[in-house]
């Protein structure tokens, strides 16, 4: 009988010793969007549209390279994976032609992350619906389902695809995204949500294509999770939960006039069409349209452009297509080759009028308005009871992650047998939009985007926030908004924030010219702060790629979001590595004492620097780098190899790092003094907190301490700060060693500390030799 390794008490999580637990995660992998064979990133085009006859079986990383990848994320302190596959994974062939290969795979992967006692949780995850659209997530024989023709969207605009690109490295920063208002994605997120509503004449075997396409969608995810259940030793102890679809869309449901683009159409970037003028080059017809681009101070309109697609048209043509190709059986209503918009009578083809400028505004029976909390009270959650009931079938005590659409107000659930699920999380979004859509760290100025999207503000400029300290609280601020919406419409619920990331390639990729990371490091670390002053149980931060490069990024739509890319050198040794200082003091009478010892305090030996050099996560190998004149360096790691609490005896009232004075604070309040097999634990980055004298300083309001590194699997080590104390409020303040922000290996307590790792390096190379 499967059982869980955490529970969840109200809004935190708990172990076995009714320790709090925070999720601290990240999200693996980047490169899981698309296939491994043949392995077409998003800047391939060769056997790009060859979507049936693909395997992902590889991804994340290769079987034989996941103790390498699991292990270095756990030396950074990360407990929990959300992990990343894609509807296309699972069914690629066809409909209801499963790839049992990839999910045997999945399996593997996930009793090795087992070794490393991660919890994870599973996220079929989708942008823009599919590769075929601009995105990733659903196969191809979907978009063929909805009467597209895929081959067809660069001509006609109906999807911004950078495969199909004249030059893919040319393809625009973020241009992407704009694909969620272009005709495909709007089309199918509109069938998928709301079919029923605004296409009926979409039968498709017997059923509308919203039910078709959410039974597929929902029974393949049912599919792998049966498989994962069914494995015996992974459902609780690992595999913790499900997500929901990741960043769902509405479509055009509620778009108030198809003849305007929306108020609430934030992201105009490039070619910016209004919804009747993307259905007219859908169909064919040329176009003036807006062209926007994003500055300083948000979208603005800089030109137009006519957009010619000379006749083509994004909808399959009935003389070359053929829907026996996957067995299915379309109604005689649905004719192909028409766009499906004017068949519903929204505009006419012969005059190219536009008849039915709010179709979408109202609920075509009742006549009620329809907006963005409309459908997420009604379309939304009509889908979550049907993903819920798929996954709760499998197992009941699944953990549920429940994601509306980023940015948008939660579902008013609180009271309702969906708002009073004991094992329901909620799972929200977080990106600074400013700085993912330029590409630039402005530190001098912000503006409280939630604010804005609540009406918070008589104009946008009164949300301007100035200087660094009021952008990092302004962002903490937004996300502890977030959480407490959550509370008020869906009721007490553990927050996580499943997405929170940042671009590596600002200012040109000016970092990887110069090995220059402190841009990065301060966006890292305010985004970082505002987690962990939001109130959240964790986050899982975006992203983990294996394959990125500085070149290419993540491989996927031009983003860089990796905290990981093996042309930049890892975090250097730990300081207290590199000389023979004394230890730590060891008082055991004393209320609050620290005992240093550990099987990382043995002597600096050529054998001990070989063993520490064979974790290639701590060497200083040649890295990999594009250009000779490129400067390799360290990725911002000491913003992201950050402390936190691992279990928490009691519940925590606050806690948080402050990079600039390398420290950490915990507050909390406990009902009963600690066990003694069961302390209070905070994951201490040796690099931060090194074990040297008078370089790391415990302050504890009572108690007793110690610091230990822990081998939880061969060659994953941590340090960790063990903590007993009593009950009541309690405190605890770590402080490590002050650097310069973006300067790793230079401290301000040491300024020879660089020539320490030199030598060290030297050493290491001469044992590596040997």
């Amino acid at each position: 009988m499967a059982s869980h390794r955490l529970r969840i008490d109200g809004d935190t999580f708990r172990d076995s010793n009714n320790r709090q637990v925070t999720l601290h995660g990240i999200n693996v992998a980047g490169d899981t969007k698309f296939p491994a064979t043949p392995d077409v990133s998003s800047h391939v085009k060769d056997r790009f549209f060859e979507g049936d006859d693909v395997s992902f079986v590889g991804r994340p990383f290769a079987l034989d390279q996941a103790h390498t990848h699991f292990s270095r994320l756990r030396r950074w302190g990360y407990n929990t994976i959300r992990y990343i596959y894609t509807w296309e994974a699972l069914e690629h062939a066809g409909p209801g032609k499963y790839d049992d290969d990839f999910v045997d795979f999945t399996i593997k992967v996930l009793r090795i992350a087992k070794e490393y006692g991660f919890h994870v949780f599973m996220d079929p995850h989708q942008d823009v619906w599919s590769r075929f659209t601009g995105g990733s997530g659903a196969p191809m024989w979907t978009i063929y389902a909805c009467g597209l023709d895929p081959t067809k969207f660069l001509t006609t605009e109906a999807s911004l695809v950078q495969n199909t690109w004249p030059n893919p490295a040319e393809y625009p920063k973020m241009i992407w995204a704009t694909n969620y208002t272009r005709l495909a994605a709007q089309t199918i997120f509109t069938f998928f949500f709301a079919g029923k509503e605004f296409a009926p004449k979409c039968i498709i075997d017997g059923k509308n294509i919203q039910d078709y396409l959410q039974e597929h969608f929902v029974n393949a995810c049912k599919h792998l999770a049966q498989k994962i259940h069914d494995a015996g030793d992974l459902q609780g102890e690992t595999v913790i939960g499900h997500e929901t679809m990741n960043e769902p869309n509405k479509g055009y449901y509620g778009h108030p006039d198809l003849a305007s683009i929306p108020e609430d159409q934030k992201l105009r970037k490039w070619t910016t069409p209004t919804a009747f003028q993307a259905m007219l080059t859908g169909s064919g017809r040329a176009i003036e349209v807006d062209v926007w681009d994003f500055g300083g101070f948000g979208p603005y309109k800089k030109s137009t452009q006519l957009v010619d697609p000379k006749g083509t048209t994004a909808w399959l043509d009935p003389a070359s297509w053929d829907d026996s190709r996957y067995g299915w059986k379309r109604s005689p209503e649905w004719k192909l080759g028409e766009c499906i918009w004017a068949q519903h009578g929204i505009w006419d083809p012969s005059k190219d009028e536009l008849l039915l400028p709010q179709y979408f505004a109202k609920h075509p029976k009742t006549g009620e308005k329809l907006d963005q909390e409309t459908w997420t009270n009604d379309n939304y959650m009509e889908f979550y009871r049907r993903y819920k009931t798929a996954m709760r079938e499998v197992w009941s005590e699944t953990f549920l992650l429940m994601q509306p659409a980023p940015f948008e107000i939660p579902p008013v659930i609180k009271g309702t047998p969906e708002g009073d699920d004991k094992n329901m999380i909620f799972a929200s979004h977080f990106y600074d939009g400013i700085t993912l859509i330029t590409k630039k760290w402005n530190k001098l100025w912000n503006i409280d985007v939630l604010g804005v999207l609540r009406g918070r503000y008589s104009s946008p400029a009164f949300a301007i926030r100035i200087g660094e300290t009021a952008i990092r609280n302004c962002f903490k601020d937004q996300l502890a908004e977030v959480r407490r919406e959550g509370i008020d419409n869906m009721g007490v619920h553990p927050c996580l924030y499943t997405e929170i990331g940042i671009p590596y390639d600002m200012d040109d990729k000016h970092a990887y010219q110069t090995g220059d990371y402190s841009s990065q490091a301060a966006a890292i670390d305010a985004n970082f702060y505002a987690v962990e002053g939001s109130g959240a149980q964790g986050m899982t931060w975006w992203v983990y790629t294996a394959s990125n490069s500085h070149y290419w990024g993540d491989n996927w739509n031009g983003e860089d979001l990796s905290l990981y890319c093996a042309e930049d050198k890892p975090l250097p040794p730990p300081s207290y590595a590199l000389s023979n200082s004394s230890k730590l003091s060891l008082d055991p009478s004393n209320p609050s004492y620290s005992e240093s010892q550990s099987e990382s305090n043995g002597p600096v030996t050529p054998g001990s620097i070989q063993k520490t050099l064979s974790v290639d996560d701590m060497s200083r190998s040649t890295p990999r780098i594009s250009s000779s004149e490129n400067q390799p360096g360290y990725r911002a790691a000491e913003a992201y190899v950050r402390p936190n609490p691992v279990a928490v005896h009691g519940k925590i009232d606050t806690y948080g790092f402050d990079l600039k004075n390398c420290t950490f604070t915990l507050t909390l309040t406990a009902s009963t003094p600690t066990a003694t097999d069961a302390p209070t634990e905070i994951f201490l980055p040796e690099y931060h907190f090194p074990q040297m004298k008078d370089l790391t300083t415990v302050d504890v309001s009572g108690g007793k301490w110690e610091i230990r590194s822990v081998e939880e699997v061969e060659g994953a080590t941590q340090q960790v700060l063990r903590w007993w104390h009593g009950e009541g409020e309690q405190k605890v303040v770590v402080k490590g060693v002050k650097r310069k922000r973006g300067h790793v290996g230079s401290s301000e307590s040491d300024a020879s500390e660089d020539s320490y790792l030199d030598a060290y390096w030297q050493m290491g190379k001469s044992c590596v030799v040997m």
